[in-house]
């Protein structure tokens, strides 16, 4: 059995649980038009949460998320609206702009990073400053209406699904292959499993940092871009509740807050989860406050998991149970 595919048995468990209690405990919640409904937001944070764990892989953390899926809607229906005084570009060049502000900002964040040696959340938090502080003066909190050509695009549905879950599936395979089949991911992985390591290997661990930050906020500017075109009438602050379940689906998805290896397809199943758990406490009357606990209680239990030394904790019982076999106990050894 392929690992990635061990490592994504206990998400799949947890998913498929969590829809049958759905079933269960609230019908609605897992009724076609209830699914309809929920699929796009999952797709949009597995974007989102794709992103995330490519910068988790390198030993990172990225803090700028809600910043640049909030900016990216903003841009897109600002500068493709063709009101007066609104500067219309068309959406093409809207979404070229967006994505071109999301880049530029990623390649700072891996610059700093990578070469200035900046603390990650350091970096990555005064980032995200920087793009609110964009995104409200284009706006100045004033949402505009996206172009209907978005909406009917991430509206439209291909055998009853809606377009983005088709576009998530494929993205998530192009990542996956990049970070999995080709001599650039495995030495991304190598990167962000050892760097000195790796530097002393020959391979430079900086240009993959940098490229982790990069292809992350792409990402997270399509989402912000799709989520514009859900939304109709994106806010100037959109991206505010992507940040905590970004880095719950990483977690949940197997990949270390340590860096290395990362388990991608675990990391979509894990946005499915809890994007799914959220329409399911809605839909109950439950407080947004349980799905807030679990998100942080995901994050507690992960980095517990991965801090643990696992193998020294398995070698030393082993050897109390070795001492409790031996006559005596630790006495008897001792004789």
């Amino acid at each position: 059995m392929p690992a990635f595919v061990r490592a994504s048995r206990g998400i799949v468990l947890a998913t498929v649980l969590l829809f049958a209690c759905g079933w269960m405990v609230q019908p609605g919640s897992v009724s076609p038009a209830a699914l309809s409904g929920m699929f796009p937001f999952a797709a949009i944070l597995a974007f989102v949460a794709l992103g995330q764990t490519l910068v988790i892989q390198q030993g990172g953390i990225d803090l700028s998320v809600a910043g640049t899926v909030s900016l990216s809607g903003v841009i897109v229906s600002y500068y493709s609206s063709s009101q007066p005084g609104m500067g219309g570009s068309g959406l093409p060049a809207a979404i070229a702009y967006a994505v071109g502000a999301a880049l530029l900002a990623g390649l700072i964040n891996g610059l700093l990073v990578s070469r200035a040696r900046v603390a990650p959340i350091v970096v990555t938090l005064g980032m995200n400053s920087v793009l609110y502080g964009v995104d409200v003066s284009i706006s100045g909190g004033t949402p505009v209406q996206v172009p209907a050509s978005l909406s009917h695009f991430v509206d439209y549905k291909i055998l009853g699904v809606t377009s983005l879950v088709y576009i998530a599936i494929g993205m998530t395979v192009l990542v996956s292959f990049i970070i999995k089949k080709t001599v650039f991911g495995r030495r991304f992985e190598a990167v962000g499993a050892n760097a000195r390591a790796a530097r002393a290997a020959g391979v430079v661990a900086d240009r993959y940092q940098i490229a982790a930050y990069a292809g992350a906020a792409v990402l997270y500017s399509m989402a912000g871009i799709c989520l514009a075109g859900l939304m109709q009438l994106p806010s100037a602050f959109q991206g505010d509740s992507y940040l905590m379940p970004s880095i719950a689906s990483v977690v949940l998805g197997g990949t270390s807050l340590f860096g290395g290896t990362g388990n991608l397809a675990a990391t979509v199943i894990a946005a499915l989860f809890l994007t799914q758990l959220q329409q399911l406490v809605l839909t109950t009357g439950s407080s947004v406050g349980v799905q807030f606990l679990f998100q942080g209680g995901a994050i507690i239990v992960g980095v517990g998991v991965y801090s643990v030394r696992w193998a020294r904790l398995r070698d030393m019982l082993h050897r109390l149970r070795a001492r409790s076999l031996v006559p005596g106990g630790a006495s008897g050894l001792r004789s």
